[in-house]
């Protein structure tokens, strides 16, 4: 369920939850939150809504003994306000501006926690990876990558704008930090040869002395 929010936003919003198989719904009034609150998963607010005060809605829920995942989209870096959403019953905190990648992130790790909801995709800009199938798809065509480039990129996705030591990644990976950390390197170039030939997106970038950063 998504309370309070620009139409436009709204519709972009609902489009890609809709896109990854979630039901989305809007709310109308406090009588029909009531009634279906019981059938809820997850609940996005926006603290700019006309008739709804943010913090008493997410007080309001709380007092009706529920324990849906609530997710509070916050207007600007406001420690005072992000304080106060968690105190009030929020789960989790977005300061706009933020990526519909990273909502749809936040919102499968949510579900992960409260519901044991398993995640079967991982998304990047144009990257879609499928875990179960094990497939890669940039830009809707479909890249060969072996096990050990799946679980490389899928590795790097999950760990997105984190400066990562080699020794990390080997052991994450390869599960095995001794072995050359020049492994990492060869492994890396191919893999970029067949997700970014061109060098178009720079997906990674090299950290002297350290690792990679991807994103």
């Amino acid at each position: 369920m998504i309370i309070g929010e620009d139409e436009k936003l709204l519709e972009l919003k609902q489009f890609h939850l809709l896109k990854e198989g979630f039901e989305v719904v809007k709310f109308e009034s406090l009588y029909e939150l009531e009634k279906d609150l019981k059938d809820i998963s997850l609940i996005i607010i926006n603290d700019i809504h006309p008739n709804i005060d943010g913090m008493n809605f997410i007080e309001y829920v709380r007092e009706k003994d529920s324990n849906v995942p609530i997710i509070f989209l916050a207007e600007e870096l406001c420690e005072k306000e992000i304080a106060h959403a968690f105190g009030h019953g929020a789960d989790d905190c977005l300061i706009k501006p933020f990526g519909l990648v990273e909502l749809l992130c936040r919102v499968k790790a949510l579900l992960k926690r409260a519901y044991g909801f398993t995640q079967e995709q991982l998304l990047y800009e144009n990257i879609v990876m499928d875990l179960n199938q094990r497939t890669c798809v940039i830009d809707e065509v479909e890249i060969d990558l072996t096990k050990l480039e799946f679980d490389l990129l899928s590795f790097f996705i999950q760990h997105k704008n984190m400066i990562l030591e080699r020794e990390y990644i080997l052991d994450s990976v390869w599960h095995d930090s001794s072995m050359k950390k020049r492994t990492i390197n060869v492994s890396v170039n191919r893999l970029l040869k067949k997700i970014d030939p061109t060098n178009k997106h720079n997906y990674l970038t090299a950290v002297r002395g350290i690792g990679y950063r991807f994103g």
